[in-house]
Parts: C-alpha cells; structure tokens; sequence
C-alpha cells in the first residue's frame, strides 16, 4: 500500500451569500468532481427555483429545503485531493440559524479559508466579524481570505485593495498576522483564480485557490502529548468483554500500556492495563492521534466507565476539575447571559452542567473591553470564571488544545464556544 497523503480538515467560512458554497461547487467542477452533465441538472433546477447562478451552490447544498431557502444549513463534507494532502472540505454555514454547526466545523478545522465578497454592500460584515472571532477562539491559526466576486466589480485592483485593508484590520485586532497570509482575488461564479491563473486580474501574482491548500502547513499529529482518548460509547463483547471506543485526541496507545480511566464512576479514576486495540476488526500494535479504535482493559468493566471519560497514560494523567477560566465567544444565546447562569457544557464526549461563576471581563465585537461586565450578549468575546456541577476531564490551551475545546448549549441549540485557559484541580 502507497503511504496516504496526509489529511487537513479546511473550513470555508464568512457571511451569508458572500459565495462560499458557489466557490467550493466550481472548484469541486473544475477538478472534475462534478461531471458537465449533472451540472446542467443543477443549472435547470436552479432556475426552476428562481435562483439562476447558484447551480454550483447547489452541489454542496444537496439538501431540497436548503435549495429552495438558498442557504447552507448543516456541515457538508467534501474530498479533494491535492499534490500534498488530502484535503477534507467543511462547508460551514454563513447563515446566522445555522452557526452552531460552523463551531463543529472550526473545532474540527487545521485551517480556514474566509470569503468575503466584493462591491457594493459587501466588504466586512457582522458575520465576518463573528466568524473570524470564532476561529480565533477555536485556535484555528492558518487563515486565508478569499475576495470573491470579483466580476461584479470588473475586476478592479483598488476594490480588492480596499477591502484586503479592511479585512486586514478586523484580522489583527483578534490577533492574526496577516504579513503572512495569501488575499487571492477569485470569482466563485466564473472561476476566476480558483484553479488556474486568471487573466483578468494580471495584476495579482500570489497562489491560486487550489494552490494554497498546499500552502498550509501539515497539522502536527500530536504524538509526543500524553495519552488521551475520550470514549464514544461502552461495548460488552462476547468472548472479549468490556470494550470502550472513542477517537484517539492526542498520545499513543501500545498494548501493555497502563492507564488511568477519568474520572470514572468514582470521580477518582480506575486504573488498568491495556489489552488489546481494534480497528475495523484488526488488532494493532499500537494507535495513534485520529485513530478510531475499541481497547480492551484489564481490569475495567462495563460499570465502572461511561462515555464521556477519559483514558489517560497512568504516568500523565489529565486533571478533573474543579474549576476553570474560560474563553468564549457568545454566539447565540437565549436572551442575556449573566452570573449564575448553568447550560450543558459539551467537552470532547463529554456533556456537563457547569456554572458561570464570575464574568471577569469581555470584548465587544468593536475590540472595546469591559471589566467584570454584568452581562453578556450575542457578539462578545469574554473571559469567565465556570464551575463543573459534576465530574468532567479537560485541560488548558496551553497544555493540550485537543482536550481544552469545548461548546455551550442550551434548550437544543449552541448558546457559545470555547476553550479552557487555566484550571484548578479537584483535590
């Protein structure tokens, strides 16, 4: 078997109707993904809809009640396949309903390309200030910006300057270095520099769309972290026994290995030794970050585990906290929120009620900051004080990213998103 190209996740992320999924449908037709015939299907559809130009959305919007409404609603997944990677393709939604499901997609993203259109009424929105704030937040460190549209502005080097400056400023006020960063002026419709060089902006000499997926650089499998796989569910095999499965976060898994469960039933950990792992029904000698396995523990059983755990090296265990600071971006909530406040927080699979506790200060979506604020509202940034109303395992962003992410519900639908700064352990 040939070694395979090395996955990154990019998420397209930016305003609604600023072309993000016309964008990827082109460049998905001009990689032959998308044969001439099923284009002229979407192409009549689309304007059986009423919606002439969007039959490139429309490949990614496979969905009908996203057609009709012409808006993205959940993640679509896409592959592609570069000179360097293998790329995964996250559609993330623009739409203002459907941004729960972009904090999926930027938490599962190594890089981020973001559209913004240009001409008239376009430019920086609210949205694109959210997003980008929402990839910063979510430790989403590659971004390129895509200044599509371009046709509807004759492909005028000033507007694209124009908006390259503005798209500039709102990048470094949440902390990117844009000296490094690719502004490639596309047009998703007609594509323009999404594959090829386009002649019609002979003015601009940096990478093309397909170019700069490969100008990312490799996510690094986090390896030599401590072991940590969060479990997805609890099997009890006939002939094996107790099998819990889950995605390996970071580390690596050998048989033989001993491990600490967290925080288990007890909240104190249960220890045990590494049997066996599986994937797809073959064992190996070892997994690593990515992997998907079932392990068999020594000394573990089906009671003393549940999703939601943690196995840990025995060696670096991960802490159970008591309490902890936390970054977030407030992104949807129902109505204000204010000390006291309890949603369900979601930490890898783990869901746990967690307290906010103090509100120590917050950043408006204009970059102005409050101390101690009394509230907080849809577009702040804040740093708050959280307190676990149960046992959950995490760790900081400066420790383990992989482990320190985490998203705020309530009533069903995504309330914030974060990640964890500092923490104080349970005793």
């Amino acid at each position: 078997m040939a070694k395979e190209k090395p996955v990154i996740n990019v998420a397209f992320v930016g305003h609604v109707d600023h072309g993000k999924s016309t964008t990827i449908g082109h460049l998905m037709f001009l990689k032959g993904k998308l044969s001439d015939q099923e284009l002229r299907k979407l192409k009549e559809e689309a304007e059986k809809h009423g919606k002439v130009g969007f039959e490139f959305a429309y490949y990614m919007d496979r969905y009908k009640e996203e057609r009709e409404r012409g808006v993205t609603i959940d993640l679509s997944y896409e592959k592609l396949i570069t000179n360097k990677y293998e790329v995964t393709i996250i559609d993330a939604p623009g739409h203002r309903d459907f941004v729960k499901n972009m904090i999926t997609g930027a938490s599962q993203a190594d890089a981020a390309f973001l559209v913004v259109a240009a001409g008239k009424g376009a430019g920086v929105q609210p949205q694109t200030k959210e997003h980008v704030w929402l990839l910063r937040t979510m430790g989403v460190s590659q971004v390129a910006v895509l200044i599509n549209k371009m046709d509807t502005v004759n492909y005028d080097k000033e507007e694209f300057e124009r908006i390259k400056n503005d798209v500039s400023q709102l990048l470094k006020s949440a902390g990117y270095k844009v000296d490094e960063m690719a502004f490639i002026p596309i047009s998703g419709l007609r594509g323009d520099n999404l594959v090829e060089k386009s002649s019609n902006t002979p003015w601009y000499s940096g990478p093309t769309v397909f170019e700069q997926f490969d100008n990312f650089a490799e996510p690094e499998k986090p390896v030599d972290l401590p072991l940590r796989m969060p479990i997805q569910d609890v099997y009890e095999i006939k002939g094996i026994g107790t099998v819990p499965v889950g995605k390996i976060e970071t580390g690596v898994m050998k048989p033989g290995q001993k491990v600490v469960i967290l925080p288990g039933r007890t909240g104190k950990g249960i220890e045990g030794e590494v049997k066996t792992i599986e994937m797809h029904h073959e064992s190996l000698p070892e997994a690593t970050p990515g992997d998907n396995v079932g392990v068999n523990i020594r000394g573990v059983g089906k009671k003393d585990i549940a999703r939601g755990d943690v196995i840990c090296d025995a060696a670096k265990p991960a802490p159970v906290v008591e309490e902890f600071v936390g970054q977030i971006a407030i992104i949807d909530p129902l109505g204000v929120i204010a000390q006291g406040y309890t949603p369900v927080f979601h930490v890898h699979t783990a869901q746990v009620p967690c307290k906010f506790v103090e509100i120590i200060e917050k950043t408006a979506p204009d970059g102005s900051k409050v101390e101690k604020p009394d509230f907080l509202k849809a577009g702040d940034v804040a740093k708050v004080r959280i307190k676990p109303m149960g046992n959950l395992v995490l760790e900081t962003q400066a420790n383990n990213p992989h482990m320190a992410r985490f998203a705020i519900r309530d009533a069903g639908q995504t309330v914030a998103a974060g990640v964890c700064i500092e923490l104080t352990e349970k005793k």
